[in-house]
């Protein structure tokens, strides 16, 4: 693919040069060719994230005329409904937004000097052209293989209920917020504060993936994850207390509801409550998470009352002083 010319690249250079094709159809040209209901397609391109295109303007290309062709396909063969195709385009436009929105900004803060001139913003796009490539067999490998490990865990889930697809499912939930951010957030200016989150969010990914968890979200100054046992999040939650980050940690273990690649229900709440009340430094856990674990220090501390669910029994977590 050539190179942009030098200067300052324009939005619809960006455009043709990433997408890799010129608009050729309208919006009734393209579902015409697909065979796809303009309706259909109209939700679809919502549900992915993209605005809405004026009838008349000729704004589709042949990638994406390709790809409603194989909605067409995927829904011609029977094996998923319409429903479904929004959803998963939903699930598919949230996801990459994120993902691009963030590896632009990776790009760009890498390659980009304090005081960028036009020629450095066209040097950022050949760049981004030339790594284009690879970055794309890498997605879908690493997609291929995060969709196994979700399966995976799905299996695992059913193998431990009477359900072979269960609806709620019994994990543990762990909240890890950190301490004082709101005033350390006012003190640092802005490259030191998304130095802070992302050095954060890094840590965090790195030991729930190495205990075989799941990073479900992550808030800024706080993340949510998962584990399908007490043990393995009570590793990560000491973990991640003796980084030298300042932290408190809440966790709790229960049924949740996995919905829109989140997770929801009382647990969820409950390891909220406990993170809020919890002090710098430590790590709360509720007692249905402390009765699975063995060989770890627990304290019980005075019962305290959690907004939305009662009043609840904390046990502070610690490694064994041994």
């Amino acid at each position: 693919m050539s190179s942009p010319s030098r200067g300052r690249p324009t939005a619809e250079e960006i455009e043709r040069l990433l997408v890799g094709a010129s608009p050729r159809f309208t919006k009734d040209q393209v579902t015409a060719e697909a065979g796809v209901p303009q309706e259909l397609a109209e939700r679809i391109w919502r549900a992915l994230g993209f605005a809405q295109r004026a009838d008349e303007a000729v704004t589709f290309t042949d990638a994406d005329l390709q790809a409603l062709r194989r909605v067409r396909g995927m829904l011609d063969s029977g094996l998923i409904d319409e429903q479904t195709v929004i959803r998963m385009a939903r699930a598919l436009g949230q996801t990459t937004a994120r993902l691009a929105q963030w590896q632009a900004e990776i790009i760009i803060g890498a390659m980009l000097p304090q005081e960028p001139s036009e020629d450095d913003l066209a040097h950022v796009l050949d760049a981004a052209l030339e790594l284009m490539p690879g970055f794309e067999d890498v997605l879908i490998h690493v997609w291929r293989a995060q969709l196994a490990a979700a399966g995976t865990r799905l299996l695992a889930i059913a193998d431990g209920n009477d359900e072979l697809v269960p609806t709620r499912v019994s994990m543990a939930v762990g909240f890890a917020d950190l301490v004082s951010f709101t005033r350390r957030s006012r003190e640092l200016d802005e490259k030191e504060l998304a130095e802070l989150v992302e050095g954060f969010e890094a840590l965090a990914s790195d030991v729930v993936a190495s205990h075989g968890a799941r990073l479900v979200k992550t808030l800024g100054d706080e993340v949510l994850f998962t584990a399908p046992t007490a043990a393995q999040a009570a590793e990560i939650a000491l973990e991640l207390a003796e980084s030298g980050v300042e932290l408190r940690v809440g966790m709790a273990y229960g049924p949740v509801l996995p919905m829109l690649g989140d997770v929801f229900g009382t647990t969820v709440n409950l390891a909220a409550r406990l993170t809020a009340i919890a002090r710098p430094g430590t790590i709360l856990a509720d007692s249905s998470l402390a009765e699975g674990l063995d060989g770890f220090e627990l304290h019980k501390i005075r019962r305290r009352p959690a907004r939305g669910l009662g009043v609840v029994q904390p046990y502070v977590l610690r490694r064994p002083s041994s």
